[in-house]
């Protein structure tokens, strides 16, 4: 159950979505609607990662692997029948035939990446610090390497088009809210509880009966299948894409986005998105413009993920809990002097 700290925290931290949906809406451009979807779709992929690794503290890099599983699985399933065999030629039979409801197909994702994710790592949640890392990140090199040699299914290395185009701001907005609510949820359950037992003190939480593997099992499960989620509402938004958009560069940002916000708390999750979206997309506006201008001899390239990574270092070297530190926003002083002592 949410105490009163934490129903504070979710409906302070659902106002910046909210105000992000109606605002883009109302302002109808474009492109700012487009950064606005990518900014929810980011959130709800930052959320996930918090969940196992803001509880376990567990380094994952195997998230934006399980996002590629919930996009392909979504697009395969909804996706009409006339583009399937287009995009698609030697798609099994069975596949072939089906089409259903694109929101349907983006929870089947969800599913099937949870489902996949429960399948082969609970062996690995029984290693801790730099093995689990490695683990993971090897992981990802193998669901990478799966989605570009399995050609049958992800038309290989080649770009999969023909995705129905469904997701709107509304639908994104609305889905990275339910995912705020279903992290906090989790946070304060008895599962999330004993699994930052176990990231605090492992010898005592054991002693009192928590399971070590179990415990983390659970919590990369959930977090697999958030990025599910967000992987097939991004498939249904961009309608087409190749493997290379689930592996390195990716991480790295939705690494760096919840590093800078705070890797401890769902607050953390929630403004490092909103604050490294931001600034990423303004420095990738200020490079274009540095480029089209012709003010060096070389076009400039890379800018914005060379300021991100020391943006991380600063963070990691003055504020090691990140912007929010450890403490929700709900449990800020300010914040509950203002709610509980008028």
């Amino acid at each position: 159950m949410f105490n009163k700290n934490t129903m504070a925290t979710f409906f302070i931290l659902i106002i910046p979505i909210v105000i992000i949906v109606i605002g883009v809406d109302l302002i109808n451009i474009r492109l700012l609607n487009r950064l606005a979807i990518i900014l929810c779709i980011n959130m709800i992929l930052v959320l996930g990662l918090q969940s196992f690794m803001g509880n376990s503290g567990i380094l994952s890099f195997a998230h934006i692997g399980f996002m590629g599983v919930g996009a392909y699985t979504s697009a395969l399933l909804a996706m009409p029948l006339r583009m399937k065999s287009m995009a698609l030629p030697d798609l099994y039979l069975m596949l072939k035939t089906i089409e259903i409801s694109p929101y349907l197909a983006i929870f089947i994702g969800g599913l099937v990446a949870a489902l996949l994710a429960a399948t082969i790592s609970y062996p690995l949640m029984r290693l801790s610090d730099a093995a689990a890392v490695i683990t993971s990140f090897a992981l990802l090199v193998v669901l990478h390497t799966v989605m570009v040699h399995w050609s049958a299914v992800t038309n290989g290395p080649r770009t999969l088009f023909g995705i129905k185009a469904i997701t709107d701001i509304y639908l994104a907005g609305g889905v990275a809210i339910v995912m705020l609510f279903l992290t906090l949820l989790y946070k304060e359950s008895r599962y999330g509880l004993l699994l930052r037992a176990v990231r605090d003190d492992q010898v005592a939480a054991s002693a009192i009966g928590a399971n070590l593997s179990k415990l983390r099992w659970i919590g990369f499960i959930i977090s697999a299948f958030m990025a599910g989620i967000a992987g097939g509402i991004w498939a249904h938004f961009i309608t087409s894409f190749s493997p290379n958009a689930f592996y390195l560069k990716e991480t790295f940002v939705i690494l760096g986005m919840l590093v800078i916000g705070g890797t401890t708390t769902v607050t953390g999750a929630v403004i490092g998105t909103i604050a490294v979206s931001v600034v990423f997309d303004g420095l990738r506006a200020i490079e274009n413009m540095i480029n089209m201008a012709q003010m060096f001899p070389k076009p400039i390239v890379g800018m914005t993920e060379v300021v991100l990574a020391i943006a991380m270092i600063a963070t990691l070297i003055l504020r090691p809990g990140g912007i929010t530190g450890s403490l929700e926003v709900g449990c800020w002083p300010s914040i509950k002097k203002r709610l509980y002592h008028r």
